[in-house]
């Protein structure tokens, strides 16, 4: 009796003089990164390449992959990530859409070359810098695309090297990149990145190739406004090429289809790459991105790749429901976490925000199951120190659905939500917190 007496008055004396409001801060949101992708298993869809994924731009849900990990040649989808590095220049003031350009000897020669996807460049000319970016999206021009980032990093090697950087920084640790424009490294003469081998040709997984169009369309989706154009001249100083889309999927092209209006992003082309093309449409309110890697490329007209992203794209739009799950979303539970000497006990916890998840036809929001973790950053003893505001971040909900497996570019095998508080708790008073720890004495005590 004596014992349990003093831990009493020893817990109530430690119960009183701790006041001081524990410092809270919202979980940390970890970026997306590309990491393992198991393949889908789905007998509506077949596809003759040697790689594919298609996700939900927003979420990055993965929908269908098909050997979306192994690492193959990109080719020219290469641009997407010099682009990237181009419209963050501009966006920090290091470059303008009207600042006139001058060309190098390597992006001239290279520009020259009419068996490559070009606009012939002329060296006592100069460009602005929307000129050979629209040259480098609509027609693919690789020696616009090297002349852009000599303007951005002031080599070939220094952007190349910002290339790798940016890509580490999304979590992609063994990207091969040598060139900005998906030639082998070989092919742009001088430019090419030392002690690398003449062959070496840039690499990335489906997986990646897809993380890089998301990050690209999140950061800058005014990029659309250009992948979309289907034509377009370009006017090199003399005389004009005409620039058409090599994405036949657009609107007025080859391979458009008015059940997917396709409005991107970029294709690649090479011996060994075979057919690529990172394909994005926006239907119904909603988008997704597609990448095929090592379609069937026989020759300049082979359509391949397109007739197996809109095989994919359709798989997608066919076998899945769109479905919103809405902000202040209570689940079954998982809608309450403890609380730490406050005035309530408990703290309610709902959806902090609106999402998306993709349903397989036939389930419906009755399938999701949540699973709530509370914010340990949040927590003194065993819950949620007091007080908490109304809206607080206090944990994630992880979602799952029964009768359909998850996955995301991420990694997660859950739609991670944020959970939050539905009310201010008031941190209670020396006497409430005397009172229930006497009562829990003489509970433990009989």
């Amino acid at each position: 009796m004596f014992k349990k007496t003093k831990k009493f008055l020893i817990s109530l004396v430690t119960a009183v003089m701790t006041f001081a409001t524990i410092g809270a801060t919202g979980g940390a949101v970890s970026s997306a990164k590309a990491t393992t992708i198991n393949d889908t298993s789905t007998s509506n869809l077949s596809l003759d390449v040697k790689g594919a994924i298609a996700i939900d731009a927003k979420t990055g849900q993965v929908l269908y992959s098909k050997n979306a990990n192994q690492s193959l040649p990109i080719a020219s989808m290469t641009k997407l990530i010099s682009i990237y590095l181009v419209l963050q220049a501009i966006k920090k003031g290091k470059l303008s859409w009207n600042q006139k350009v001058s060309v190098d000897s390597a992006s001239y020669k290279v520009s020259q070359d009419t068996s490559l996807s070009n606009v012939p460049l002329l060296k006592n000319h100069k460009y602005t810098v929307r000129q050979l970016y629209q040259a480098s999206l609509i027609y693919s021009a690789n020696g616009a695309v090297m002349t852009l980032a000599n303007a951005v990093a002031g080599s070939q090697k220094a952007f190349v090297d910002q290339m790798r950087a940016l890509l580490k920084s999304w979590g992609i640790k063994d990207a091969e990149i040598n060139t900005v424009s998906g030639l082998p490294n070989g092919e742009v003469g001088s430019a090419k990145y030392p002690g690398v081998a003449d062959s070496a040709e840039n690499k990335l997984s489906a997986a990646e190739m897809a993380l890089v169009a998301q990050k690209l369309l999140k950061a800058y989706p005014e990029v659309l406004q250009t992948t979309k154009i289907a034509r377009m001249k370009f006017n090199n100083g003399t005389t004009e090429t005409e620039m058409e889309n090599w994405n036949w999927m657009l609107k007025g092209l080859a391979k458009a289809y008015t059940e997917l209006p396709v409005d991107g992003l970029k294709t690649g082309t090479s011996d060994s790459a075979g057919a690529d093309f990172t394909g994005t449409v926006h239907k119904d309110g909603h988008r997704i991105i597609t990448v095929v890697l090592g379609a069937q490329h026989k020759n300049q007209e082979d359509t391949s790749r397109f007739v197996q992203t809109q095989k994919l794209m359709s798989y997608v739009y066919n076998s899945f429901t769109y479905t919103k799950i809405k902000a202040n979303q209570s689940y079954k539970g998982a809608n309450s976490l403890p609380v730490y000497h406050g005035k309530q006990l408990t703290a309610k916890a709902v959806t902090g925000q609106s999402t998306e998840i993709w349903l397989k036809r036939g389930l419906s929001s009755n399938n999701l199951k949540a699973k709530l973790t509370g914010n340990k950053k949040l927590y003194q003893k065993n819950g949620l120190a007091a007080p908490i505001a109304k809206g607080k971040q206090i944990g994630t909900l992880a979602l799952t659905v029964k009768g359909q497996k998850l996955q995301y570019l991420d990694g997660a095998a859950s739609l991670q939500v944020k959970a939050v508080n539905t009310q201010t708790i008031q941190k209670a008073n020396i006497f409430v917190i005397m009172g229930r720890a006497i009562k829990n004495f003489f509970t433990n005590l009989f």
